[in-house]
């Protein structure tokens, strides 16, 4: 079905409810379930899946809450070739047939290239990934073909130029990497606008971070509107941009689909009067987050001493950002009972290759020792 240009909001199935929280693989289905259908209900239609979201079983989870129980024409499935997971160019084909039969659909709406950077580009070459996927879609298993991108804005240019007939790219776009030195948000969203390329945004709340931010930031939006709930300024904020297609929230709970969809289906850009107020949202987060991970997970599979990296930097940043009157914390706790069955971040052995493929480019080693110092003091 085509889609349409108002109903900027997408279903991101990474952050799927899970009936055991050391374990995202176990998705409560049933919940899934009731946010598909609530999404559905609202006129949304946009659903974004990929090989290893949820432990492999996102796509599994798509089969069996969208695919098995609405008409094929009611919604659009996007999914993804991640360069780590092929060798030889056979596995490629592999990779597609497992796709189709564990979504349960006979062709994909949207088809990406997953997370084209500097070291998957050389996979994405040798194996003849580009032209691949195009012979995909003349071949009709795939309607529109993109590719997912963490990189800087000089290689996106590079690969748009070289493969133009690549029609949509997706990007880390939210707030508060908007002017980071890192993501460089707002000079890649430019180079794709350069090159005429509608854009589709991942993370526009930074995995939750922009869900929960610090006290003072968040009174200023809440003064401004006690109604809007502070994931929807991020949201609002990204969907605002020309040539943004469609906004990709990874939803984790049945409120979640209900507050999102609320404030797009009639949406609202975010005026000049409300960027001014972000601005200053974002001068107050930059000086209280102290590691900003996204949770993507991407580290996580290859890591020797099975160190739960996103846990640990998120309960280092909750608890950085606890208010100093408080007194106890948990989140040394929490790390406490987690690390009980998993690697510490004093376990690292520096290997870096939870580096070579975080999307961020963040010094894992450098935070790990950080929250080891924080967290096992004793």
């Amino acid at each position: 079905m085509a889609e349409t240009w108002t109903k900027k909001l997408g279903f991101g199935l990474m952050r799927l409810p899970s009936l055991d929280p050391n374990d995202p693989s176990k998705i409560d289905i049933e919940r899934v379930k009731e946010m598909v259908d609530a999404f559905l209900e609202r006129g949304f239609t946009y659903f974004d899946t990929a090989w290893m979201y949820c432990g492999f079983k996102s796509e599994n989870a798509a089969k069996e809450a969208l695919v098995d129980r609405h008409p094929r024409d009611s919604f659009t499935l996007t999914t993804k070739l991640h360069a780590g997971f092929i060798k030889t160019k056979e596995d490629r084909d592999k990779i597609f047939q497992a796709q189709l039969e564990k979504t349960g659909v006979t062709f994909f709406d949207y088809y990406w290239l997953h997370d084209v950077n500097s070291h998957s580009l050389e996979t994405f070459e040798k194996l003849d990934c580009f032209r691949w996927l195009q012979e995909k879609k003349e071949q009709g298993v795939v309607k529109h073909i993109g590719f997912s991108f963490h990189d800087t804005p000089e290689l996106l240019d590079k690969v748009l130029t070289e493969h133009p007939e690549f029609e949509y790219v997706q990007l880390q776009i939210n707030y508060l990497d908007w002017d980071s030195n890192a993501i460089q948000s707002r000079k890649c969203y430019e180079t794709a606008v350069k090159h005429g390329k509608p854009v589709i945004v991942m993370e526009p709340v930074k995995g939750g971070t922009l869900a929960k931010i610090p006290e003072e930031a968040e009174r200023l939006f809440k003064d401004y509107d006690p109604k809007a709930s502070i994931p929807s300024w991020a949201i609002r904020y990204v969907a605002s941009l020309d040539g943004v297609f469609k906004v990709l929230s990874g939803m984790s709970t049945l409120e979640q689909v209900l507050d999102n969809t609320a404030f797009m289906t009639d949406f609202v850009p975010v005026n000049d009067e409300e960027k001014a107020l972000i601005k200053k949202a974002v001068e107050i987060i930059n000086s209280s987050i102290a590691i900003p991970c996204t949770g993507c997970e991407y580290c996580m599979p290859g890591c020797p001493q099975q160190i739960p990296i996103p846990k640990c930097f998120s309960l280092y940043n909750a608890d950085k950002q606890e208010v100093e009157t408080k007194g106890w914390t948990p989140q040394g706790e929490y790390y406490d009972n987690m690390t009980k069955n998993t690697g510490k971040a004093s376990d690292c052995i520096e290997c870096r290759q939870c580096e070579g493929v975080c999307p961020q480019h963040l010094p894992i080693t450098d935070y790990l020792k950080t929250v080891a110092a924080y967290f096992e003091k004793a």
